[in-house]
């Protein structure tokens, strides 16, 4: 018996000194997302909205989640490519615009529609309104995580400055999607589309006389180096503005345990819309300082002269009308909806 219990306890004792020395078993499940952009890193958003929400995503996760920012196109295709890479699983997440697929989102370009938009912030919470009454059918495959504007448009021009409508007339200007391209067309000008990385090698070379751009996206592309004179418009509406998505491959995060969709989930949604636009809003006023440093001259259309602009604007909404007329789309709807959205963040 007494054998019998010496052994018994040299093999506990065995066991226990196994149990200390063998790994501790894994606690949860370590994921790397990879976040594709196509500005620099230093630019307003990439600066200080995706590393931001990266670290916070990092930080509340307890570091179980990784977070990869590659800016710049630094894994390879041009800006047009990413919301396929995003839908492909080729990146986990990317930030890109909706126009830069012309057609593939046709109710967003409601959006893209001059003289709608307000400021950025309030326009970029209504977005999110507006994709959970409009935009689930057109986003699926794709999970937002954030849906925005940028604030308002400005012609940044080589001299002569654009003061009046007539001024427009044959001058080479970039727009970013086919609803601002028909836009400046409309309007007079010679519109060229490209994603706006391309747009300073575009004005060093003198393919554009101009671009269309908001003030905070400048100062990454240096251009208040390159044009000479900026045009602003006044009242309460933006000249136009883009749609943006920020977003994740849906599988990328079905994979993911409850409680790491839990993580983004609280990082998703109609307060980080806000967060982003905010972003853009408060992006302008450093850049637009910098062309008023520089001596750039700075036009203000309003009064009749704006009205010109805007009774001339009016034929790209009707004909964006009758073009989702014909996909069974009541254009006119969306824009009464988004209109409401925005006035609903103004009050």
């Amino acid at each position: 018996m007494i054998r019998n219990s010496l052994c018994a306890a040299a093999v506990l004792a065995a066991v226990g000194a196994f149990a200390m020395s063998a790994p501790a078993p894994v606690a949860a499940q370590e994921v790397t997302l990879r976040v594709h952009h196509f500005l620099p890193p230093g630019a307003p958003v990439p600066a200080n909205f995706i590393t931001p929400w990266a670290e916070k995503i990092e930080a509340e996760s307890d570091g179980r989640i990784a977070v990869e920012v590659h800016a710049a196109m630094s894994l390879g295709g041009t800006p047009p490519t990413l919301i396929d890479q995003v839908r492909d699983g080729v990146v986990d997440v990317v930030w890109t615009l909706a126009g830069y697929t012309p057609g593939r989102f046709p109710r967003a370009e409601v959006f893209d529609l001059p003289f709608i938009a307000a400021g950025a912030e309030p326009t970029s919470r209504a977005a999110w309104r507006f994709y959970e009454k409009h935009l689930t059918e057109e986003l699926e495959g794709i999970r937002p995580i954030a849906l925005h504007v940028h604030g308002p448009g400005v012609f940044h021009m080589r001299a002569p400055a654009v003061e009046t409508l007539a001024d427009l007339e044959g001058r080479t200007v970039r727009g970013p999607t086919r609803m601002i391209t028909r836009l400046l067309e409309t309007l007079g000008a010679t519109p060229v589309g490209m994603p706006v990385p391309q747009v300073p090698e575009a004005l060093s070379r003198n393919v554009i006389d101009g671009t269309v751009i908001p003030w905070e996206v400048t100062l990454s592309l240096r251009v208040p180096e390159l044009v000479g004179t900026h045009t602003e418009f006044g009242g309460d509406r933006s000249f136009y503005t883009t749609f943006f998505l920020f977003a994740m491959n849906q599988e990328s995060y079905d994979d993911l345990p409850d409680d790491l969709k839990a993580v983004i989930d609280e990082n998703s949604g109609y307060e980080t819309s806000g967060w982003v636009g905010r972003v853009m809003d408060e992006g302008d006023a450093p850049a637009r300082a910098v062309a008023v440093e520089r001596g750039n001259p700075i036009v203000q259309v309003e009064g009749e002269e704006l009205q010109r602009w805007q009774d001339a604007a009016d034929a790209v909404v009707s004909e964006w009308i009758a073009e989702m007329a014909d996909r069974d789309i009541d254009g006119q709807q969306l824009i009464d909806d988004l209109t409401a959205l925005i006035d609903a963040e103004l009050d």
